[in-house]
This record gives structure tokens, C-alpha cells and sequence, in this order.
């Protein structure tokens, strides 16, 4: 595929607010896009869910990347013992499993390896987001029935 049809491609993809496209031929083969509106490119990078943070260079750094490109306001700067938890997807994100419940976790809360933080709707699924370390939340960045972004932090978590 030559560079002109991609960046005719990447404009539709703005035009139309799309974050995800993927296209096959049998002739030219596979080719998928993805771009994060709420977060640089950059940054999305290094901070998917799944990945080790460790991976990060310098984590300071990486916080003020996102706060610059966030749209839920600043980021505050992450510690070397902190990381960030991010949106695996774009949903509407929910601190509780009903408005009558509890949420799952509060600021202060110590969490083990794979308890349910919140859950976030997509296309009618409820997919619960999981710590993927113990540690402590520290901050919650975003509020109850929030539309989140793909890579859009959500809260910080301390290692323990």
C-alpha cells in the first residue's frame, strides 16, 4: 500500500472519530491502524495494559507525556514505585457493579493481584479491569459512569 492511500486513510479515520481500522486484501495483505485520541502515541506505548512497566524509561517523564495529552485534566507525576492503571478500551467506565454497590476500590485501598478495580461497558459488555500487581491505589482519576479512552489512565497504583 503506498503512503498516500494510508494518509487518505488516517484522515478518514479522524474524520469520522474512528480509533481502530483494519483492512485485508489477498492481493496487498493486512494492514490495521490504531491511534489514541486521548493519549500520544508515545505514551499509549508505553503504558498498555499488559505490558510491563518496567519497560518504561523514565516513569516521570511518561506521566507528564500523558497529562499533556489527556483530556480528563492533569496526570500527577508518577514515582518509581508507582505505575499507572490505563483503559484497555473506549467505554463508559464504572467504579461498582450497580449504583445500589459499593465501589470496588477507594483511594487508600490495598488491592492484590487480579481484584476487580472497576468495569468498563463497551458495546453492551461489562469487562472488569484487574490490578495486574498488589499495591495501593493511591489516586482515581476518573469519576463514576466517566466515558473513558483507549490508554486514558484511570488511577495510580503503588507497589507494595
Amino acid at each position: 500500500m503506498e503512503i498516500r492511500e494510508i494518509k487518505a486513510l488516517l484522515a478518514l479515520m479522524q474524520e469520522y472519530g474512528l480509533t481502530e481500522l483494519e483492512l485485508e486484501d489477498k492481493r496487498r495483505g493486512r494492514l490495521k491502524l490504531v491511534r489514541a485520541s486521548a493519549v500520544s502515541p508515545a505514551a499509549s506505548e508505553a503504558i498498555l495494559p499488559g505490558r510491563s512497566q518496567q519497560h518504561a524509561r523514565n516513569p516521570r517523564h511518561l506521566a507528564a507525556k500523558v497529562a499533556k495529552g489527556s483530556e480528563a485534566g492533569a496526570v500527577p507525576s508518577i514515582s518509581e514505585n508507582q505505575r499507572l492503571v490505563t483503559s484497555p478500551m473506549v467505554g463508559t467506565l464504572y467504579r461498582a457493579s450497580s449504583p445500589d454497590s459499593s465501589p470496588y476500590v477507594e483511594e487508600g485501598t490495598s488491592v492484590r493481584k487480579g481484584q476487580t478495580l472497576c468495569i468498563i461497558e463497551a458495546m453492551k459488555m461489562m469487562n472488569e479491569i484487574e490490578a495486574e500487581m498488589p499495591g495501593r491505589i493511591v489516586t482515581i482519576l476518573c469519576k463514576n459512569a466517566q466515558a473513558v479512552e483507549y490508554g486514558q489512565p484511570l488511577m495510580v497504583l503503588e507497589l507494595e
